[in-house]
């Protein structure tokens, strides 16, 4: 039987005899997804798939190309090429070639007004929430959460020991 955690802010931790920063910045990620879709829903916009935010938030991160984009999120090319469809679609997107590469694509946020309106939106959302984990984290624990999320990690750990024989 699996034993199921609810944590104060609503995540349901399946083993928590596994206590991994890892799993914890998934939670972060999903409890900061869920209250953007929840402000953005508020605000009259259709509620998206976490896939297509997560595709947003990388266009907002400065990652344009969706080959990048597939290989951060862990999915397909295919996967990131109909979700960001949809996106244009729903004009929030656009897809255009990519100047460096004739072979390749490049995304970027749709400028008309609509497009706008989303990124006003959401960044007033993003501000809205993190005010508020800010009042109630407390200013300094706050401070300190940004400052080791923006420090350097370095390189990925790479693994130092020799591979398994079988």
């Amino acid at each position: 039987m699996v034993d199921r955690t609810r944590e104060p802010h609503g995540v349901v931790r399946t083993s928590p005899d596994h206590d991994f920063l890892l799993t914890d910045l998934l939670h972060a990620v999903y409890w900061f997804d869920e209250g953007l879709q929840a402000h953005l829903e508020a605000a009259g916009w259709p509620r998206m798939s976490r896939t297509k935010s997560m595709i947003l938030i990388n266009i907002a991160d400065g990652v344009t190309r969706p080959i990048q984009i597939a290989a951060n999120l862990g999915i397909s090319r295919q996967a990131v090429h109909l979700a960001l469809v949809d996106l244009q679609r729903d004009g929030l997107v656009l897809i255009g070639p990519d100047p460096a590469d004739g072979r390749a694509k490049r995304v970027s946020f749709a400028a008309d007004q609509r497009g706008e309106d989303m990124r006003k939106d959401a960044l007033h959302s993003l501000r809205r929430i993190e005010h508020i984990l800010e009042q109630r984290l407390g200013s300094r624990r706050f401070a300190i959460l940004r400052e080791v999320m923006r420090a350097d990690w370095k390189d990925p750990i790479t693994p130092d020991a020799p591979k398994r024989q079988n």
